[in-house]
């Protein structure tokens, strides 16, 4: 009897340290699936942000196009019979301050229509300038003197960049795969994570003294 609740309490203890361990590992998944959701939907907001850009450029385009156009009252001007032209010498210059009028006219709408395409390219390019989420976690982590979690890295970021969304998850995720190229360090404090940068050591190069050679005459 004794060996067999030995058994017993022994296959219960292997049971319980799998379940605990299962539980651990779908908490991760858990947690990696959801950063990659986090992740995915800040990407699609910066596509629809784009799309919004490329849409209002491609009305200010095709505006500009409708204004290059000639006047249709111009365009439509019947021809004055020879008979009437010569009881009417002034039906000429009516006509013709007619098409400058219409001309200035195109000028004007085409002028103001210009400047859109230019406020959405500045736009687009500011938006490129900006640093990536993983140039600011490096700089970030190179600056600091001790380890950060993922969750103070976001703090400070957040604060740094206001303008910008900034999630715990997107950061864990961001700063696991820099862990992966060996660009960050992790270290465990009991239940938590902490990451530092990952400074590469200074080669050493080896200097060989320089052989010296007999001169010959």
């Amino acid at each position: 009897m004794p060996d067999a609740q030995t058994a017993t309490t022994e296959l219960t203890s292997q049971y319980t340290a799998q379940v605990a361990s299962d539980l651990e590992r779908n908490a991760k998944e858990q947690d990696r699936i959801g950063a990659e959701i986090d992740a995915l939907q800040e990407q699609l907001r910066a596509l629809q942000h784009d799309h919004t850009v490329l849409t209002s450029m491609q009305k200010a385009l095709g505006a500009t196009d409708t204004a290059a156009q000639p006047a249709p009252e111009a365009a439509a001007t019947p021809s004055v019979p020879r008979q009437k032209a010569t009881a009417q010498p002034g039906a000429g210059k009516r006509v013709g301050a007619k098409k400058t009028a219409a001309a200035q006219g195109g000028e004007a709408v085409k002028k103001p229509a210009a400047k859109k395409p230019e406020v959405a390219a500045k736009t687009t390019t500011a938006k490129a300038n900006q640093p990536t989420l993983v140039e600011l976690i490096r700089r970030h982590l190179a600056d600091q003197s001790e380890p950060r979690s993922a969750a103070e890295i976001a703090t400070a970021l957040g604060q740094a960049h206001p303008d910008r969304t900034i999630k715990t998850t997107v950061v864990r995720t961001t700063v696991e795969g820099l862990v992966a190229k060996s660009h960050a360090q992790r270290t465990k404090q009991g239940s938590s994570v902490y990451y530092t940068t990952n400074t590469p050591e200074p080669a050493a190069t080896a200097t060989a003294p320089a052989e010296e050679h007999p001169e010959t005459n």
